[in-house]
């Protein structure tokens, strides 16, 4: 009995003794694993990098929304915020675009949302209504940012990596554009979230129904956002060996359901079913509607464009191009292509390429990694080059155009007689912004310019007509006194033409805002406004 005691006991310490040996490898294995943890950085990740990474990019974003504080061009404004106004508030202005369906309420439904939540809230102030969808519109180009990085560290290494995240964040064209509320905006931000998806050798987050999700969505947007996904796309399908099963099972039913998502959503608002990405490619592309806003010659993209965009990256995407290895031949193939299809196109503008902006920072990057002796250099000149455009542009250049609209809010603020004020825009169309950001019902007339869609030849929009004789105009328009309106705002170049109008009906100069130092035919450096002063009578702004 002792003896099969003694030998129970030591077979049970034995037990024991390897279950303690366990025990301890269990811990020394967690104990590496949290070690490796801390390495990388992984212990506390947001969208799988490092917490104080994602901050800093997100922080750097909010900071670049309060330093664009100018305006670019009017679909900023009058394709998004005006659009989603007058979808919650039921007051403003629709242009022709909308009466035509060429736009879908897909992109203003995001804004329409928050200004529903701001209006149930109780918190629509004019300031929340215009800076909240510009801060949404920032966080979510701080998470593009954050894929690029994430993209280029999965296909290169860290350190290519913060190069082109470098480049990324000091360029001057994408701090100017990143935090407006442009259908193009939203275009790059959806490109470069979907190419973190997109089968990329090295890369370890392939999905192809993510990214070609992300496309649609794109599309559903902005139409023209196809163009840059070509390259890629047939590339994509002529590397899959399962091509047939690529399309029916992944491409097609993603398709359906984004485009019935759209059809949904414009049969709500619209009113009808409507197919607005047939209608915009018609009158954009296949009419050429476009060329009414302005023409440019083919090789403007080449000479004028794309240099401008890039600014002193330029240098740094050819050394890239000359470096880089042969995989990211699809990245610049994407560049040229979208290059030449716009090309073809006879109006031009600077922010349709911005799309292809983050393809050629990877090139920049590229370069940058590869530099040793005259690194320090030229990191100083990106940045103060790249730091001087940024600034100017968001702080200085074009600015009057929202200032004035601080004056049209006081007007409806903190004047007494707020029912007989109205206000007259004499500027091109679609100078300013609107209702979006005045939020008050206050009466506003500007200079209207749709396009011709009738076909006549001798065809002039009504701000053509004001430009050929603005006093002539305006004595013709304005027979009775009683329809003058309180407040006039006019570009300074304006003023000397018109002046007998202004001292016969009494105006008087109340506010000048700084505008520009280029100014174009039909501006100037200035915007007056003009208040009109009767006998017993004051309307103070």
């Amino acid at each position: 009995m002792e003896r099969d005691g003694g030998g129970g006991s030591l077979f049970f310490r034995g037990l024991q003794n390897r279950s303690h040996e366990k025990m301890k490898l269990r811990t020394r294995k967690s104990t590496l694993y949290l070690s490796q943890q801390k390495r990388t950085g992984r212990g506390g990740d947001l969208l799988g990098e490092n917490i104080y990474l994602v901050l800093f990019t997100i922080a750097l974003r909010i900071c670049n929304c309060f330093l664009v504080q100018t305006s670019f061009v009017p679909d900023e404004y009058w394709q998004s915020l005006e659009v989603a106004h007058h979808m919650v508030f039921n007051y403003g202005y629709l242009t022709w675009e909308w009466t035509e369906r060429l736009r879908g309420y897909t992109y203003p439904l995001i804004f329409a949302s928050i200004y529903k939540i701001l209006h149930l809230l109780r918190k629509d102030s004019v300031q929340l209504l215009i800076w909240i969808p510009r801060l949404a519109q920032a966080l979510l180009s701080a998470i593009a940012d954050l894929r690029l990085y994430s993209l280029m560290k999965q296909l290169e290494n860290q350190q290519v990596a913060r190069w082109v995240f470098f480049c990324q964040l000091c360029s001057w064209f994408t701090w100017y554009c990143c935090t407006r509320t442009l259908t193009n905006t939203m275009e790059t931000v959806l490109t470069i979230i979907a190419l973190f998806y997109y089968p990329l050798e090295g890369s370890k987050f392939m999905n192809s129904v993510k990214y070609s999700s992300l496309v649609a969505l794109a599309f559903i947007i902005r139409p023209t956002a196809v163009i840059p996904w070509i390259p890629l796309l047939f590339r994509h399908f002529w590397q899959e060996q399962r091509k047939l099963d690529l399309i029916l099972h992944q491409f097609l039913p993603v398709g359906f359901v984004t485009l019935s998502f759209s059809l949904i959503i414009d049969r709500i608002f619209f009113g009808q079913w409507t197919l607005v990405q047939y209608n915009f490619l018609k009158f954009n592309v296949l009419q050429n509607v476009g060329s009414f806003y302005g023409s440019h010659p083919w090789h403007w993209y080449f000479s004028q464009g794309f240099p401008a965009v890039l600014g002193t990256h330029l240098p740094f995407f050819i050394h890239g191009c000359l470096l880089a290895p042969k995989r990211y031949r699809i990245f610049l193939v994407t560049v040229l292509w979208t290059l030449l299809v716009y090309s073809m196109l006879s109006h031009k503008e600077f922010r349709f390429i911005y799309p292809v902006l983050p393809f050629c920072m990877v090139f920049c990057g590229y370069s940058l990694s590869n530099l040793k002796l005259w690194k320090k250099p030229a990191l100083s000149f990106l940045f103060l080059s790249n730091m001087f455009f940024a600034l100017y542009t968001g702080l200085v250049h074009q600015r009057g155009t929202l200032d004035v609209m601080t004056n049209i809010r006081e007007l409806c603020y903190n004047n007494t007689d707020i029912s007989s004020a109205s206000v007259l825009m004499m500027m091109p169309c679609h100078s300013t912004p609107y209702y979006s950001h005045v939020h008050h019902p206050l009466p506003m007339r500007f200079l209207q310019c749709p396009p011709d869609l009738t076909g006549k030849g001798d065809y002039l929009v009504e701000a053509d007509i004001f430009y050929l004789n603005p006093l002539k105009w305006l004595y013709r328009e304005f027979q009775n006194d009683s329809t003058l309106p309180t407040h006039l705002i006019i570009f300074s170049i304006l003023e000397e033409e018109i002046n007998p109008f202004l001292i016969s009906n009494k105006y008087e100069r109340t506010a000048v805002f700084f505008h520009t130092h280029f100014p174009e035919s039909r501006t100037g450096s200035h915007i007056y406004v003009y208040e009109r002063k009767l006998k017993g009578k004051l309307n103070q702004t």
